[in-house]
């Protein structure tokens, strides 16, 4: 199936830890986010909305909102990963507020979609939303979680690229003693294994 077009569960990624670092994988290895019917999938299959809301609404322009907050996301992990010198003057408290950030906050204010129990026929309560949510709302929820990241020095110290090669996928490392390499044990670790593996057999 094509990338554009793929909506099965194992065609996209939610095993990066954070939902804004999720979105920020629908780039790798190809542009996962070409078609409204799979970003109606990466929304459902993410978390942002509780199961079997839904999604018919979603149009064209939700695809342009998402693209931006994922390069706004990209260029401040960026920013944290390869730290260099600052651009800004540290003395003028204006020059700080770069415009990745200005947009991030921006995004952030709207209010996210509102959720509301519900109880099943059996009694249990579930999670509903209260409204069919629009793209701004579910955009704020995604720019919030990279607020919230990005300004927790805990959370922030957890963040890693992945060690494969040319693999730009970003994780939180949240695994025992922070030696978790990869951002997939099968995708990334597997090649690597295999060619360690091939390194050891040329060289017999």
């Amino acid at each position: 199936m094509a990338l554009g077009t793929a909506t099965a569960p194992y065609e996209l990624r939610f095993d990066a830890g954070r939902i804004c670092l999720d979105l920020l994988a629908t780039s790798h290895p190809a542009e996962r986010l070409g078609s409204v019917e799979v970003l109606r999938a990466w929304i459902a299959g993410s978390g942002l909305v509780p199961p079997g809301t839904p999604l018919a609404h979603a149009d064209p322009s939700w695809l342009l909102g998402f693209r931006e907050v994922r390069e706004l996301v990209r260029l401040l992990v960026q920013e944290w990963l390869r730290p260099g010198e600052p651009t800004y003057d540290r003395a003028d408290p204006a020059a700080r507020a770069d415009p990745a950030i200005l947009r991030v906050n921006d995004i952030a204010r709207t209010p996210p979609p509102a959720p509301r129990a519900v109880r099943t026929h059996d009694g249990l309560l579930v999670r509903e939303l209260d409204a069919p949510p629009d793209a701004a709302a579910l955009l704020a929820v995604v720019a919030r979680d990279a607020v919230e990241l990005l300004t927790d020095p805990v959370a922030r110290a957890c963040l890693r690229q992945c060690a494969g090669d040319n693999c730009p996928i970003v994780y939180l490392d949240t695994s025992r003693g922070h030696r978790r390499r990869w951002c997939s044990s099968e995708i990334c670790g597997n090649r690597e294994r295999v060619a360690r593996h091939r390194r050891r057999a040329a060289r017999v």
